[in-house]
């Protein structure tokens, strides 16, 4: 049953029904309150009935905070997804209600985000947004479809195709020999980098107890897709970290 009433220049509707939450909204006409009722109790005489009242009441902010405060923790990189979706929350897009979040809009944010960040940062960002509507969907009951999945993403441009020759290797590390204020390390960790092709967080996340220069392995608990495993070390790598002090870890 839908009931009506005026406050002030507006109509509020409001429809009752027996196993279903009071779904209520407000309009300027009474004529538009009346045909959204008559929507309403439609969707719920087909049956099961989906209320919007909880997408149509939250901002896309409201569920970036949330996320940030009950998923971002836990994250590995969740510092640095603080930051990208601190920034976020001072754009347009997540001053718009979860309901109102179509493809026409997250298409203007693309195109906007373009004007002034590289496609591979756009791509990101995206995928970032991408996964905090499916929690939202899928955890906290959030009745909309996932509109970034029915946008174009920007074309990446084509990955670097240059190897690092022996005469730049060469150069490079001439130019990282411990002289005056540099960092004895910065040369072992590049021969290291070349020699594993180890990312720099694994690099830089070596402890001693993980390596074993008899066995020439080194031993990663944690990789950047969560998982662990041993890498195998060149004779080379081994001679480098022999020259390492140990008391560094």
């Amino acid at each position: 049953m839908a009931t009506f009433r005026k406050r002030g220049n507006s109509w509020q509707v409001r429809v009752r029904r027996l196993g279903y939450p009071d779904e209520v909204k407000t309009f300027p006409m009474k004529f538009d309150a009346e045909q959204w009722a008559r929507s309403v109790e439609s969707d719920m005489d087909r049956g099961p009935f989906v209320s919007k009242n909880i997408a149509e009441q939250t901002s896309f902010g409201d569920v970036i905070r949330r996320y940030m405060k009950e998923i971002t923790p836990g994250k590995r990189g969740g510092r640095d997804e603080t930051i990208r979706l601190t920034a976020t929350l001072r754009l347009k897009i997540s001053k718009y209600c979860m309901a109102n979040l179509t493809p026409e809009v997250l298409a203007a944010y693309r195109d906007e985000r373009l004007k002034s960040c590289q496609p591979s940062t756009v791509v990101r960002d995206l995928a970032a947004l991408s996964s905090i509507i499916n929690h939202a969907r899928r955890e906290w009951s959030f009745p909309i479809q996932n509109p970034i999945e029915m946008i174009r993403k920007p074309t990446m441009p084509p990955g670097r195709d240059r190897v690092l020759g022996r005469t730049d290797e060469v150069i490079l590390l001439t130019e990282l020999l411990p002289t005056g204020r540099r960092n004895p390390l910065m040369q072992p960790l590049v021969v290291i980098a070349i020699e594993t092709a180890m990312r720099r967080g694994e690099i830089l996340g070596l402890r001693w107890e993980h390596v074993d220069l008899d066995q020439q392995t080194a031993f990663l608990p944690i990789t950047k897709n969560g998982k662990s495993r041993y890498v195998p070390l060149s004779r080379r790598a081994v001679e480098t970290l022999r020259t390492v002090d140990r008391s560094i870890d």
